[in-house]
């Protein structure tokens, strides 16, 4: 078991009436390596099944990693920088999306989006057992699918993820600790305007 710490406090402050449970999602980088019950883990995929998604395709597809042996592959996958500190998170994961529809075989132009919407399901089941979740773009993409065994051809890599508890702050490296805390975001008046477009 590591050392579990105390996370940094979440100075975030709503401008509309929003649940808490949204804004204590963020993404850490100190994990505690102790690993997650069975059913914790089974229960973030579950909640990642049930998302929406265009056609109810269902594009997404979690490929993850609990053993030492498959958490040694995983990890090999993730480049440097990340490498560093999601070697503590016990549960590594790839998230992959689906190219075409089923139905006809077409191209799924919008795979991308559904995948991010079974990340955010799976992200918000890991808040409510007490986890947190940190998605990576920092990844060997070109060797992911063949070092997993993923059809290169059907399903393309999205992004890597760690989850775990809150663990040692003091254990990450000074450039990375530096960073370790709920960071803020644009003001609402920037990313919802009603009517017409118009500039800032």
């Amino acid at each position: 078991m590591g050392k579990i710490g105390a996370p940094p406090v979440n100075k975030r402050k709503p401008e509309a009436e929003v649940d808490r449970l949204l804004l204590d999602r963020w993404s850490p980088r100190a994990f505690d390596p102790t690993p997650i019950p069975e059913k914790v883990v089974k229960s973030l995929f579950e909640a990642a099944r049930w998302s929406p998604s265009c056609f109810n395709e269902q594009p997404w597809l979690f490929m993850y990693a609990v053993t030492p042996e498959d958490r040694a592959l995983y990890l090999d996958l993730l480049v440097d920088q990340n490498k560093v500190w999601a070697a503590n998170a016990p549960l590594l994961a790839f998230l992959f999306a689906h190219k075409r529809f089923a139905h006809n075989n077409r191209e799924n132009f919008w795979n991308r989006f559904d995948c991010g919407a079974a990340w955010m399901s799976f992200s918000i089941q890991a808040r409510l057992h007490g986890l947190y979740t940190h998605g990576m773009a920092g990844f060997h993409k070109e060797r992911v699918c063949a070092a997993l065994g993923v059809p290169e051809g059907d399903y393309e890599p999205v992004c890597a993820i760690a989850a775990g508890r809150y663990g040692d702050r003091d254990a990450l490296p000074e450039k990375v600790k530096e960073n370790e805390s709920p960071n803020g975001r644009k003001p609402l008046a920037r990313v919802a305007l009603e009517g017409k477009y118009r500039t800032f």
